[in-house]
Parts: C-alpha cells; sequence; structure tokens
C-alpha cells in the first residue's frame, strides 16, 4: 500500500460506514454547543461512546469553504471609540466571515489591530477592501499581511 499512516484522503460520505458518519454529527452537535457532553451527542446521534472515541480524531468534515480566500490585515487605528467597529461593519457589508482579531493596548493614542477574514460569496477584491477601510477615519495605516 502507497499510504502512510498520516496521510489523509477525500471520500464521498456515501461511501462510508454510518459509525463514521454518526460520529462526525457528534462531533457537529459538540462543537456548535447543542450537546455538552460526548455521552449525550452519543446518544443523540445513536452511536457508542467506544465508536465515537475511536473516530473522533481521524474523522473530519471537509468544507469547500476551508477553500475559500482568508485574507489577514493589519492596521493602525487612532484610541477613539467606535473606530474598530466602523472597520468591522466593512467587512460586514463585504459579506466577509471574520475569524480572528487581535488588538494591542494603545500606545501613543494609537493600537495595532490584525483581522483575518474569510470572504463569502462575493468576490471582493481584498485590495479594494483594504482601500475602503483606509478611509475610514481613524485608520492611520492598513496592509495586507496574508492572503491575496
Amino acid at each position: 500500500m502507497f499510504f502512510t499512516n498520516t496521510e489523509f484522503v477525500v471520500v464521498s460520505s456515501e461511501v462510508l460506514p454510518e459509525v463514521v458518519l454518526k460520529v462526525l454529527e457528534a462531533k457537529r452537535l459538540l462543537a456548535q454547543g447543542i450537546c455538552r457532553t460526548s455521552t449525550e451527542a452519543c446518544r443523540e446521534v445513536g452511536v457508542s461512546r467506544s465508536a465515537y472515541y475511536k473516530y473522533k480524531d481521524t474523522a473530519f468534515i471537509y468544507s469547500e469553504k476551508m477553500n475559500e480566500r482568508i485574507v489577514t490585515y493589519c492596521f493602525v487605528l487612532t484610541d477613539r471609540a467606535g473606530i474598530l467597529a466602523e472597520v468591522l461593519s466593512v467587512f460586514y457589508r463585504l459579506d466577509a466571515n471574520i475569524l480572528t482579531i487581535n488588538q494591542n493596548i494603545p500606545i501613543d493614542s494609537a493600537a495595532t489591530v490584525m483581522i483575518t477574514v474569510r470572504f463569502n460569496g462575493r468576490d471582493a477584491d481584498p485590495t479594494d477592501v483594504l482601500s475602503a477601510i483606509s478611509s475610514v477615519n481613524g485608520v492611520s495605516h492598513a496592509r495586507i499581511i496574508s492572503g491575496k
């Protein structure tokens, strides 16, 4: 066999055993907070806890969204109430899903903020987004760190 023990393969869910599909559903219920414990999730989907623990770390849902564009921006914002909210509203208008926000404590009345987004749906150009955010009053510097 040419596969190593650490390689991943993409397989249609149609050919997976039902137990693996149930484990994936249990993981989803836990991740979304619908169930609070693995015991509760296993009971909900009808799979044994031993099967859950056997497959939980080896079976994952492949999402087309994982292939969508992820872009990280870096901004320097004036230390004034509401500026970050204005920046976030630009991302909202462009149908971007915010993945992370890292904001430093302001020094000399300016704070560095890094925001990572995933663009859903629309074909938003990351440089156009950068221009739109640069025009927000209180954004003194803006650049793309990764993804384009």
